[in-house]
């Protein structure tokens, strides 16, 4: 194909540029945590009470900073894996980053309207885009660099590759799922979420090469 023409030997760079945009969106995520502004007139329980109604925000900022600290942990995995990169492995990586540094933006809104009755729906539906985004960018970057070994290793075994094509594909339909739900009910989407981010939790799987 005319993209493998273009074909180098080593990753060092993209995973470093990768790290890179990694450690800023998960940067981002803190600014949005705001210190209470408390009246000098006011209560003295009541800076305890501000705090304790940032729940939203602490609950945002921890949840995404899995995602993202799951995705770098996982983006460290499968570049063990990937022997050589090319130019549309390049463009479809820059894409997941970019889903990736969006990250911060829904989690800011998830934040602020989270405890708002009236627009709890809208802002946790945004939110699961912005979570269903990165899902389907690493996959597709799998996808196309695992594909027929394009980028693999060779000796990984052809039952391994399926098994984790398997797994962020499904990863991605689940996220679909939780999407659709969060247009039935705002909690059922959020929950799925929460359920597949703690599946991701685990250690990954070891990788398996072929035998001889």
């Amino acid at each position: 194909m005319k993209n493998d023409t273009f074909v180098v030997n080593s990753t060092a760079r993209i995973e470093a540029f990768s790290d890179g945009v990694f450690a800023i969106a998960i940067t981002l995520l803190i600014l949005e945590l705001k210190v209470p502004v408390i009246s000098v007139f006011q209560d003295k329980r009541d800076l305890m009470i501000a705090l304790k109604n940032l729940w939203p925000s602490y609950f945002a900022y921890v949840f995404s900073f899995l995602i993202i600290g799951i995705y770098w942990l996982n983006h460290h995995y499968i570049f063990q894996l990937f022997k050589r990169v090319n130019h549309m492995f390049g463009i479809l990586n820059l894409v997941f980053l970019m889903t990736i540094s969006f990250l911060p933006f829904p989690t800011a809104v998830f934040a602020k309207y989270l405890n708002d009755d009236v627009h709890r729906y809208s802002a946790v539906t945004f939110y699961t885009i912005g979570l269903l985004l990165p899902a389907i960018a690493w996959t597709t970057t799998w996808i196309y660099g695992s594909r027929d070994y394009r980028l693999i290793d060779h000796k990984l075994s052809p039952d391994f590759v399926r098994k984790l094509t398997s797994l962020y594909s499904w990863s991605t339909v689940v996220y679909v799922l939780a999407l659709i739900l969060s247009l039935v009910n705002e909690w059922l989407g959020l929950a799925t979420c929460v359920l597949l981010t703690l599946k991701f939790l685990l250690p990954p799987v070891r990788p398996v090469y072929r035998k001889g």
